[in-house]
């Protein structure tokens, strides 16, 4: 099903509005900043208004979804008052696209065979690293081996071309895979609802994310949420079956000349432990590259 770009504007808005706290986000001169009792959490649409520079009727249009007469420097002021980030901050202009009918073309397909080999040579050239290419929807499209062998749990369960979402939420043994299990749901969550910001006609991520609506509570729960998130490098810690703690660093390179795509690429620490359980990992050699 089609996901709608208008209650998704409007959610999102309104969530951004809720997780900001009056006394640091409204100038003290304003006077709706007074100590009053307040019925719903945050910031008021008039007070958002106040910060952003716009009318309160203008503000309460644009949260109704209505974002397609919103200019950049209109969401900018907009972006500033609700104290988006960076991926907040872009969530918000790929709304007002979708709003003007500005619908980008969909991710390429898990099933789709024409990854560039150029793509499987960088991966199979990465050879002491763990690497695989993603699309927005979290599938993986092509793996080395070390990626293979990193992630053999989810291979093993989902076959060649799994899908990161589904493992988290739909397999047991993501819960024991990932130490920190509670902190990648939020962020496979994010990731997957900043993509349907992206390409909100896209049916094959509407029907992903309906199928992990109706097989998860937690996913259905963190949905609800509308956070999003851009995840460029961070640490990441995994229990791998085979050769116990990993504690590794994530670069996700996004594909200049593709866009959609992402290489993620894991590496450790020098001389740490990781590094020689990944240098065992190596030797194990169990798995086989995609390609």
């Amino acid at each position: 099903m089609e996901v709608e770009s208008r209650a998704e504007a409007r959610e999102f808005l309104k969530s951004r509005r809720a997780k900001l706290s009056p006394p640091s986000s409204v100038p003290p001169s304003d006077p709706t900043s007074r100590a009053v009792h307040r019925r719903v959490p945050g910031l008021r649409r008039e007070e958002v208004a106040a910060l952003a520079g716009v009318s309160v009727d203008y503000y309460t249009r644009l949260e109704k979804g209505r974002l397609e007469t919103a200019s950049p420097a209109v969401l900018d002021a907009i972006a500033r008052a609700l104290q988006l980030d960076s991926a907040e901050r872009s969530h918000l202009y790929s709304l007002a696209r979708a709003s003007r009918g500005e619908l980008a073309e969909p991710p390429p397909d898990a099933t789709d065979g024409a990854l560039r080999p150029q793509l499987r040579w960088l991966l199979d050239a990465m050879g002491r690293s763990p690497a695989y290419v993603r699309n927005g929807r979290l599938d993986v499209l092509a793996h080395n081996v070390m990626g293979h062998a990193l992630y053999k749990p989810m291979f093993d369960s989902m076959g060649d071309r799994p899908n990161l979402a589904l493992f988290c939420f739909l397999d047991g043994r993501a819960q024991e895979f990932f130490p920190k299990w509670p902190e990648v749901a939020e962020e496979t969550v994010a990731l997957l609802r900043a993509e349907t910001g992206r390409h909100p006609s896209d049916a094959v991520t509407a029907d992903l994310v309906q199928s992990l609506l109706h097989g998860s509570t937690a996913f259905f729960t963190l949905w609800a949420t509308h956070d999003v998130r851009r995840i460029l490098a961070e640490g990441k810690e995994f229990a791998h079956p085979q050769v116990g703690p990993l504690t590794l660093t994530l670069e996700a390179l996004e594909v200049c000349a593709d866009p959609g795509l992402t290489v993620v690429a894991y590496a450790a620490q020098p001389a740490s432990q990781s590094e020689e359980g990944l240098n065992r990992l190596s030797q194990t050699r169990t798995a086989t590259p995609s390609g």
